[in-house]
């Protein structure tokens, strides 16, 4: 049996599919509630130039409506978790509940190639080109739209994309007077406490300001992996005839107990909620110890103004200037008797060697705290234009990053070492970059076009050498990226095919572990079909995504959890995305999503019993084949909803040789909501109640070489409360 779709046939017939057949013919009728697939997706949303301009475009996409879509399970688990059911998407949790340090994977790729933006300012951190969601935490109770784009999809602001892009877009003040307060308790200790105040339009009606503030705190479902996380956002919108001056505030401080260094295989069989974060042994007692504050601690604040000017009906400029400002620290204790790679002698922090009772003392135990003060800025400015059939889109964007790197050490049984800085290097990272797109009707059909040309220089220098900590070194990159697709559009849908070619610099600790790791290029076919039936909407997307130099993720990761990437030569991804929903009634609605994809690398190296030998189509890392959603929503009354969801994502690797040990095993999680709002005239008042993993199912979805596992929590529960007044 074959599923016949553009430039990409795929074999059910083949074992990788066979034991999924039931489950995909049960998926593609049973639906996610929040599945918002291109045709309805942009049903209910605010009309902003660059969405409009996107919801045209010949590439896959998602738009969602967080409102509507999100706000049933939005209880205080992160953006990731929340979008774990949209199409390709798997997500994933150090802590095991959804709170604290979060991410996910789009068509396999890590959020390091997955360019992210708020309003589309680049959020990818400049340097680690990392999106570290927990220092925004609450933000899906900020945002009115989410854009997804899988694949390179248009030019954007910021890094290449290279499996996705995701556009955060605040929503607005409220036009008229409301107080709002969310509130919520769960499983792990979990609790979220949110307050929000709109003022109305006053002013003669030209302004109107939003306030939110909110405080989360979680225990974990691993041992100590603790959250406290404070989040702010306050938004300013100023009109006047065709003019639109938006101000936004916004970001969080968090504290997280370390819970990234995984488990053993071993462990994780007998006691999956272990935590190695902190564990020592006391020099004096010999007892085993975890020390109390191996935390990461960290403040970002974002202010953004966005200047919007319509010139006429046929053209608009927005503007945005841009200040992100990050401070933080994470904390170790560094024991004597770990493994080498540990830092634990005098020389290793510059420190001459003590002499105690006439003998040297070589190595102890230290606590060590490492900084990193980074300011990012720059000014965005896009144009867009309309001359008949042929609709335009040019932009600017100017960004500068300033980060300082440095590390405090305190000795633990010499406490006369007190906060002695060990080492210090700055980086600057500097992008000018433009695009050009046009979108020209001819009748049936829509033709796109989109070059973006980006440069990109980054520096970095040593100012005090230490524990191997920085490098002296300038890089400068180059890049034109071209676009080109069509639409054809037909009754209540269209047909698209496009191409696109992007490239993408590497990151510091790319650069840093291989001064020659080379940039990536990837040449990405897409083509899809999107219709709607009455009530029911299909959608299909074919892909084929060619890389060279792709940096994938080796299944090792450094000292603070992050992956550590490599170059392989020739890979590809190549694969099809299904969607259908449906409202059979007021009372029921279904929908579903399936991915099916093949993830290789045509050749890589490997040591086997002390040989070199060379795989071919081996798969790539934490790339799964499956990946499929599906959910029922149930409303047996007005404002009553019932809600179960499911995903299924097939068996993955930790590294890239296929290797036994090193595979992640497929699993299948399903959970429930519900919702109720009570019939007050004056009032709000919601209840909610999200039931995760109700079949208790014990699986990992994360990890690293060796295999080491990052556990995720079996059945919990968040129930939560909203009031808002008028």
């Amino acid at each position: 049996m074959y599923l016949i779709a553009p430039f990409i046939p795929i074999n059910f017939n083949n074992q990788k599919f066979k034991r999924m057949k039931g489950f995909v013919f049960l998926g593609v009728f049973i639906a996610p509630f929040y599945l918002s697939q291109t045709v309805q997706d942009t049903a209910n949303v605010t009309s902003i130039p660059a969405v409009e301009f996107t919801k045209r475009t010949p590439v896959a996409k998602t738009i969602i409506n967080v409102q509507k879509d999100l706000a049933d399970k939005n209880l205080g688990q992160d953006l990731p978790i929340l979008l774990k059911n949209q199409m390709s998407v798997v997500s994933t949790s150090d802590a095991g509940n959804g709170i604290g340090y979060t991410g996910f994977r789009i068509r396999g790729t890590a959020g390091t190639a997955i360019n992210v933006m708020m309003n589309g300012v680049p959020y990818n951190d400049s340097e680690s080109q990392g999106t570290f969601f927990v220092d925004v935490p609450d933000l899906t109770s900020s945002a009115s739209q989410i854009v997804i784009q899988r694949g390179v999809g248009t030019s954007s602001n910021g890094v290449s994309a290279f499996g996705a892009s995701v556009n955060v877009i605040s929503k607005d003040p409220s036009g008229v007077f409301s107080v709002k307060t969310d509130d919520s308790y769960g499983s792990f200790n979990t609790q979220k406490y949110s307050a929000e105040i709109n003022s109305g339009k006053f002013w003669k009606d030209r302004l109107s300001v939003m306030g939110r503030y909110t405080y989360i705190k979680s225990d974990g479902y691993i041992d100590r992996a603790s959250s406290e996380l404070n989040s702010y956002n306050f938004s300013a919108l100023f009109q006047e005839k065709n003019t639109e001056l938006r101000f936004l505030a916004f970001g969080g401080k968090e504290k997280t107990y370390q819970a990234w260094n995984g488990v053993d295989k071993e462990t994780w069989e007998t006691n999956p909620r272990f935590n190695y974060s902190g564990m020592y042994t006391d020099l004096v007692t010999g007892k085993i110890k975890f020390y109390d504050n191996e935390t990461d601690n960290y403040r970002q604040n974002h202010y953004q103004f966005l200047w919007n000017q319509k010139f006429s009906d046929s053209w608009k400029l927005e503007t945005t200037a841009h200040y992100t400002k990050g401070k933080g620290w994470y904390e170790n204790y560094k024991r004597v008797n770990e493994t080498k790679e540990t830092a634990t002698h005098y020389s290793d922090y510059n420190l001459p060697i003590p002499v105690v009772n006439g003998s040297p003392v070589e190595i102890t135990d230290f606590i060590r705290k490492k900084w990193l003060d980074n300011d990012f800025y720059g000014v965005i400015s896009t144009l867009y234009g309309n001359l008949g059939d042929l609709d335009l889109n040019f932009g600017a964007v100017a960004n500068q990053y300033y980060g300082r790197h440095y590390g405090n050490v305190t000795g633990v049984y010499f406490p006369e070492i007190n906060e002695y800085e060990y080492y210090r290097n700055r980086s600057v990272k500097n992008e000018v970059s433009g695009f050009a797109k046009a979108i020209y009707k001819l009748g049936a059909f829509e033709l796109f076009g989109d070059l973006q040309l980006r440069n990109i220089g980054y520096n970095t220098k040593i100012i005090t050498a230490g524990d191997g900590e920085g490098a002296d070194l300038y890089r400068k990159w180059t890049f034109f990226n071209p676009k080109v697709g069509v639409n054809f559009n037909i009754e209540n849908g269209k047909v698209f095919v496009s191409y696109a070619n992007a490239h993408r610099e590497p990151n510091r600790d790319d650069i840093f572990a291989n001064p020659s790791t080379k940039e990536e290029t990837l040449h990405d076919f897409e083509a899809g079909w999107e219709q709607q039936f009455g009530k029911v909407v299909l959608t299909a997307n074919a892909y084929y995504m060619d890389y060279q130099n792709q940096l994938v993720l080796s299944g090792r990761i450094n000292n603070v959890g992050e992956f550590i990437r490599q170059n392989v030569d020739k890979s590809y991804r190549l694969g099809i995305e299904l969607s259908a929903q449906s409202r059979l009634s007021d009372k029921i609605q279904l929908g579903a999503n399936l991915s099916l994809s093949q993830n290789k690398i045509k050749e890589i190296n490997s040591l086997q019993n002390g040989a070199d030998v060379v795989l071919k189509d081996s798969d790539i890392s934490f790339s799964p084949n499956i990946i499929a959603n599906g959910n029922v929503i149930y409303s047996p009354f007005k404002n009553f909803n019932l809600g179960v969801t499911a995903q299924y994502v097939g068996k993955q690797y930790l590294d890239n040789l296929e290797t036994a040990d090193n595979q992640l095993k497929d699993y299948l999680v399903p959970d429930f909501n519900m919702s109720y709002k009570l019939p007050f005239q004056k009032q709000e008042v919601t209840l909610r109640f999200l039931l995760n993993n109700f079949t208790n199912t014990k699986y990992v979805n994360n990890g690293f070489s060796g295999p080491n596992y990052f556990s995720q929590a079996g059945i919990n529960f968040l129930f939560g409360v909203s009031i808002k007044i008028k």
